[in-house]
């Protein structure tokens, strides 16, 4: 028995599966609030204690760079070591393995079903593939082929400078230095950048923010999905349809850069819990213009295929096969 884990800044699921050809029907699977617990032995202490199952190994995926086995996540207070975890849950073997490099590990196993096209471009039999994951944070990795399969890299890329494209990225790059000694993308480029644009936006007096949206936003424990409802809502809000607009225009242009450090003729493809929820600004001008956006190599870049990922568990399956292919 495999135990499985994705674990996230914000949300936790575990799993437990028996076979590689059913990971896609684990025998038991829960997702859990990650902040509510002090360390992930104990919330995997939690998981355990609902499971009557013999579990002889476990891998984690983890949101955070994983060096000699120990790891830290880089949105909440874990440290984790896999020697530690398994003494105190008595399973014999574990692996921390980034976030990322998790679910780079599922896209061999994803189907078409799984998968919503932004650009089919024209991929290269065995090419590189890389992926971008806006989630809490931004996660990156890349799968390059051995002559055999896949080998995957995980990269704390989303860490790298922002780099702006155009005069509002100026503005909101200059915006985020009088606040922060270092802006990265994931600071405009994730579940934590949203808000950084959406205040940016406001205090510049682009857009008036409206009464009703004001009221939410100050109940709210997590701005960003405010943001984003009210962008894709019925009746949307223009200044957070102005949010969203310049955050898929900042995840093509990463996407893009991720494409030519690494030469994606494969294919990219975008993780994280962002992307499906704002599927028509992806599939706007804004994002694949943003994407080609790179001089000498904007041709090239239109034959790389653009694919978003759809299942929320694609972290978990990847870790699942890194388990059964890997220990």
């Amino acid at each position: 028995m495999l135990l499985a884990g994705d674990i996230g800044g914000t949300k936790t699921n575990l799993a437990v599966f028996s076979s590689k050809d059913e990971l896609r029907k684990p025998l038991y699977a829960k997702k859990f609030p990650s902040a509510q617990y002090t360390t992930l032995a104990a919330l995997v202490t939690d998981f355990l204690s609902e499971v009557d199952l013999p579990i002889d190994r476990a891998v984690f995926g983890v949101a955070g760079p994983v060096l000699e086995g120990k790891a830290k996540i880089t949105n909440l207070p874990w440290v984790m070591e896999e020697n530690q975890l398994q003494s105190a849950l008595k399973i014999p073997t574990i692996r921390l393995i980034n976030d990322l490099a998790a679910t780079a590990q599922s896209i061999p196993a994803l189907e078409p079903a799984d998968l919503h096209t932004l650009n089919a471009g024209e991929p290269m039999k065995n090419g590189t593939m890389s992926v971008v994951a806006p989630g809490t944070g931004l996660g990156e990795a890349f799968l390059v082929w051995d002559g055999s399969k896949y080998a995957i890299y995980p990269s704390e890329g989303g860490h790298a400078d922002f780099a702006p494209t155009n005069a509002f990225e100026v503005g909101l790059l200059v915006y985020m230095l009088e606040r922060l000694p270092h802006v990265s993308y994931e600071h405009v480029c994730s579940g934590i950048g949203l808000p950084n644009i959406y205040a940016y936006i406001k205090e510049s007096g682009m857009f008036v923010e409206p009464e009703w949206l004001s009221e939410k936003l100050a109940n709210a424990a997590d701005r960003t999905p405010v943001i984003a409802d009210g962008a894709m809502a019925a009746e949307p809000a223009p200044i957070c349809m102005a949010a969203l607009k310049s955050f898929a225009a900042i995840l093509g242009a990463e996407a893009g850069n991720m494409a030519i450090k690494v030469l994606s003729t494969g294919g990219v493809y975008l993780g994280g819990g962002i992307p499906p929820r704002i599927l028509p600004f992806l599939e706007s001008d804004d994002f694949m213009r943003a994407f080609r956006n790179k001089g000498r190599f904007s041709n090239m870049l239109g034959n790389v295929p653009v694919h978003v990922i759809l299942r929320p568990d694609a972290g978990l399956i990847g870790a699942a096969a890194y388990g059964f292919n890997m220990l």
